[in-house]
């Protein structure tokens, strides 16, 4: 079995290579859900300390220990809802106005300082420490994500125009004929040619017409009569 057989699918397919579009454009989504999974991942867990901030000491089950609950989704939701617009501004290149970051910042700066309020009130520097590294994570890759999905857009549109640039180079240039060689020798030309090639000693015959010229077999016979008749010749 050859080698392209043994790589063929069950239906006897070969699988298609994957360009190089194609490729930036896998690693482009896989970026994406890992991105997002941190983000959503560092959002859950700011959702407890929120929830313990805005409780302040309310009895578990009451109504303002459920109301509680609400505040961070609703500052995590507005926050996804600006992401989201911001990777579709951007793989289009669009460019979002000042209200728009002004919003995401201000949710990020409310989600820290829900987060490590208390932390900071109490002066415990190991819990400062652990309830400000969710919330920098979602700074960061809320900011890392919509850059890396701009230049991953531009660098597809860089792998599409390699990708035809190479095809481009691939497809044969059509050959233009030698219409030097191509054209056709007169009658006048043969004959002109036989003229200087003729000496007193020799006896004009289509053979040697043929020789000299390389004229055809047909076209020869002419050539003799016209130059017999022309150095005297003809009579013979």
């Amino acid at each position: 079995m050859s080698p392209r057989q043994s790589s063929a699918t069950g239906d006897g397919r070969v699988p298609s290579v994957p360009g190089p579009a194609e490729s930036v454009e896998q690693v482009r989504r896989q970026v994406d859900r890992l991105c997002w999974s941190g983000i959503l991942l560092g959002l859950a867990f700011t959702m407890t300390n929120v929830q313990r901030f805005a409780a302040a000491g309310s009895p578990v089950g009451s109504l303002p220990w459920w109301a509680a609950w609400l505040l961070d989704p609703m500052v995590s939701l507005v926050l996804l809802a600006i992401l989201r617009a911001e990777q579709v501004t951007a793989r289009y290149g669009v460019r979002t106005g000042g209200w728009v970051r002004t919003a995401k910042w201000f949710t990020l700066a409310a989600t820290y300082v829900m987060n490590t309020w208390d932390a900071f009130e109490a002066g415990h520097t190991a819990m400062v420490v652990l309830h400000s590294v969710p919330p920098l994570v979602v700074f960061v890759a809320a900011e890392a994500v919509t850059n890396l999905r701009d230049k991953l857009t531009e660098a597809i549109r860089a792998a599409h125009e390699h990708q035809a640039d190479t095809v481009a180079d691939t497809v044969p240039k059509p050959v233009e004929p030698d219409r030097t060689s191509a054209r056709r020798i007169s009658f006048e030309e043969y004959l002109q040619h036989a003229r200087e090639s003729w000496t007193p000693e020799v006896t004009v015959t289509p053979a040697w017409i043929r020789q000299v010229t390389g004229c055809s077999r047909g076209l020869s016979s002419r050539l003799s009569a016209a130059l017999a008749s022309e150095v005297g010749e003809g009579e013979a």
